[in-house]
């Protein structure tokens, strides 16, 4: 294995900002707000803050921890940490679930784009069955979408090949505050609606006969999925930072930031939703077919005001796209890079390559004909499914277990005070968390979603 100087990012708000990109993505702004619409609204949000508090933020701090130790791809991370053992699968399964959720996850950031330009072309107007309709032809056709994939993942790629500080960090600090930007618009717009204050109350009064298990188990899945946690970016990331870098005040801010983003986009979809009657609970049709309608709906008074509101919101999901599309880049193009010690440029061309092979078959499988489809999915659900419902919470809890067990606590505590130079008064919290409630979380997590509780 070939060593090659490590980079670090040039500042502290460029490790935040980077980072919190990485978190901050279709999760956010499309799965947070179905998934709150689905299950109660303010009993969800209150949960869901719980948990990222108790199981997203201890998650990422261990990530950090490993990616900063070792100062190393995630792979070779693991490698370092863990002597060489067995525990090393748990690294290499990192950066290849972070590869397969890109192939997909690339396809969604497409239609995103694709959705850009329809609203930039007034393509989006019509009754509710066009919305439906236009959706589904789109998202069938097997030239469009695939396009538009392959634009994002070029826009990708010319952000990585430039490296971490003059591609990813300098980019997150315009795309970040450009999404931050746009979101507060729509969030305005949106609560000035007539009958906008009923999507506030919904999102923001608590209904505590909402409460059930499947609430719980609902927010304490999306805390895990919409930090970004087990896809290899936080460790990734976590390799570029200093070693004066505070990992429990970064952790905390990016789950802040998280979290702010998620509230932000309920705020700009329940108003609206709400003043037009449509049902919060939409799921995830919610952004491409439910949503343009609402936007008609609302400003239906103002056309040009609805016009310009699509636009910025179909814009906005495209920067949420791309911040983790960045992300999920660099874990495979820093494996490739170090491990075959090739430059950065040839690993992000064969990273690019590579994923717009997955995107093409797994777009291609979506199409009326019902090709590529095994035992009743097509490869893009199988795909989803593999990577959301078994790597992720495998790759998460096999990660707790090694960090808390396996890696010695004087290492882990080392990292977590900057060895000695911060108090570290949360490390025993910190440490209890990740030995036994965030396992144990992530195991409740993974048998809820294949059906077992």
């Amino acid at each position: 294995m070939a060593t090659l100087e490590r980079v670090n990012f040039g500042s502290k708000l460029g490790v935040i900002l980077a980072t919190a990109g990485s978190a901050v993505g279709l999760g956010n702004v499309w799965r947070f707000p179905y998934m709150t619409g689905e299950n109660g609204g303010a009993v969800f949000l209150l949960i869901y803050a719980v948990c990222v508090l108790l199981l997203g933020i201890p998650c990422m701090i261990s990530e950090f921890i490993i990616g900063r130790h070792a100062r190393s791809n995630t792979a070779r991370a693991y490698h370092k940490l863990s002597g060489g053992s067995p525990w090393s699968i748990i690294g290499f399964m990192g950066v290849l679930t972070g590869f397969l959720i890109m192939g997909y996850y690339a396809v969604v950031s497409g239609w995103c784009l694709q959705y850009v330009w329809a609203s930039l072309v007034g393509q989006l107007q019509g009754n509710p069955d066009y919305f439906k309709t236009y959706f589904a032809e789109f998202s069938g056709d097997p030239v469009k979408p695939v396009f538009w994939t392959l634009i994002m993942l070029v826009i990708t790629f010319l952000i990585i090949e430039h490296g971490v500080r003059n591609g990813i960090e300098r980019a997150s600090k315009v795309l970040m505050p450009t999404l931050f930007f746009l979101l507060l618009i729509i969030v305005g717009a949106s609560c000035m609606l007539p009958g906008a204050e009923k999507g506030i109350e919904f999102l923001l009064k608590p209904d505590w006969a909402m409460i059930n298990g499947d609430v719980f188990l609902g927010a304490l899945g999306q805390s895990f999925y919409s930090l970004s946690i087990a896809m290899g970016c936080l460790c990734t990331y976590a390799s570029y930072f200093s070693k004066q870098t505070n990992l429990v005040k970064s952790a905390v801010q990016i789950g802040v930031i998280d979290s702010m983003v998620a509230v932000l986009a309920g705020l700009m979809i329940f108003p609206a939703a709400f003043s037009v009657g449509v049902n919060p609970d939409s799921g995830p049709s919610l952004i491409f077919i439910t949503l343009p309608n609402v936007f008609q709906q609302a400003f239906g008074q103002m056309p040009v005001l609805g016009y310009v509101i699509s636009l910025l919101f179909f814009m906005l999901l495209s920067l949420a796209a791309l911040t983790s599309l960045m992300s999920l880049h660099e874990v495979s193009t820093a494996f490739l890079q170090e491990e075959l010690a090739v430059t950065r440029k040839r690993a992000a061309i064969m990273v690019t390559g590579a994923t717009a092979v997955i995107g093409l078959f797994c777009s291609l499988s979506l199409g009326p004909s019902g090709a590529l489809t095994f035992g009743g999915r097509s490869l893009f659900d199988w795909f989803d499914f593999i990577t959301g419902q078994i790597f992720l919470p495998l790759v998460g809890f096999l990660t707790c277990i090694f960090l808390g067990w396996f890696v010695p606590h004087k290492l882990v505590r080392d990292e977590f005070t900057n060895w000695g130079t911060l108090r570290g008064r949360f490390f025993h919290l910190y440490l209890f968390l990740v030995k036994y409630v965030c396992p144990l979380c992530i195991l409740f997590i993974f048998l809820h979603q294949l059906g077992l509780i």
